[in-house]
């Protein structure tokens, strides 16, 4: 196999003509890894995006070829997937009002140019999910909000139209699957690429803990931080050792990598109904 390219978390291959994306289990905040890993972390991703993809494959097709045709020291945090050409967007859907959005909602009184209701607070519910899209940046540089007119100007009219109703959907399905089984899908961000025939293609990950805010729906309480079942413990963690956002990154307590890896892993069972 052939090393194409180490990102914040996934490390991705090229083998027999197919990418092989293997999720490790560093973690990032602030576009910055840390130096401490989450165990079972990848596992975790990779298991619930396949989990996810089998599940939406109506609402728009995926990358997935196998999750057994891989390397055996990759054995359950690896996907053969297609290679596709990536959109240079990345697609992100809220339906709740929280983290960069919030700010930007204070600041502006909208999202990505999407006006919002007055009076909105952390933990708002949206009166309808909303497309907020935003750059793709190179490792160790922030993704930028974009306007859905950013989003033309870089891909074209009746492409960002499909990205932005393929988003939404994808948002929408999972959001209502997910409140089943006691879990609020504050937001999501997808990657989307074409494939070899020009088919608009789900690619990296899916509504996993890394790629959205996920929180136990009985403990939803607007106008507060919300508790989380994702990578939120460990970036309020980072917040308040008083780091300053560059590399290099601190090292993480033995309690707060346990504290993590137990909420992504009650997120994997809460939504599959698995033992993890």
């Amino acid at each position: 196999m052939k090393l194409l390219h180490s990102g914040k978390v996934r490390d991705v291959y090229e083998d027999r003509g197919d990418i092989i994306l293997v999720a490790s289990d560093r973690v990032s905040v602030y576009d910055v890894i840390l130096p401490t890993p989450i165990p079972d972390k990848g596992k975790v991703l990779t298991q619930l995006s396949l989990w996810w993809f089998e599940r939406l494959a109506d609402v728009v097709p995926n990358h997935v070829v196998s999750a057994t045709d891989v390397p055996a020291e990759f054995a359950g945090r690896a996907i053969r997937c297609r290679r596709l050409d990536m959109l240079p967007v990345e697609c992100v859907a809220r339906g709740y009002l929280t983290g960069g959005g919030l700010t930007e909602y204070r600041e502006h009184g909208s999202v990505s140019g999407v006006s919002l209701p007055p009076g909105l607070v952390d933990g708002s519910r949206l009166p309808e999910p909303i497309f907020t899209p935003s750059t793709k940046a190179p490792l160790g540089q922030h993704d930028e909000p974009i306007s859905f007119g950013g989003v033309v100007e870089r891909v074209g009219a009746e492409t960002a139209e499909e990205l932005r109703r393929i988003t939404l959907e994808v948002y929408r399905r999972g959001a209502e699957l997910a409140a089943e089984r006691g879990v609020v899908i504050a937001d999501t961000k997808i990657e989307l690429g074409r494939a070899a025939d020009g088919t608009l293609t789900l690619g990296d990950e899916l509504l996993t803990p890394d790629s959205s805010r996920f929180w136990p729906a009985e403990q939803w309480e607007p106008g507060r931080s919300q508790p989380s079942f994702d990578k939120q413990y460990v970036r309020d963690w980072a917040t308040g050792t008083g780091w300053d956002k560059k590399e290099p990154a601190p090292e993480v307590p033995a309690e707060v990598v346990e504290a993590t890896r137990a909420r992504y892993v009650e997120a994997y069972e809460r939504i599959t109904g698995e033992t993890w």
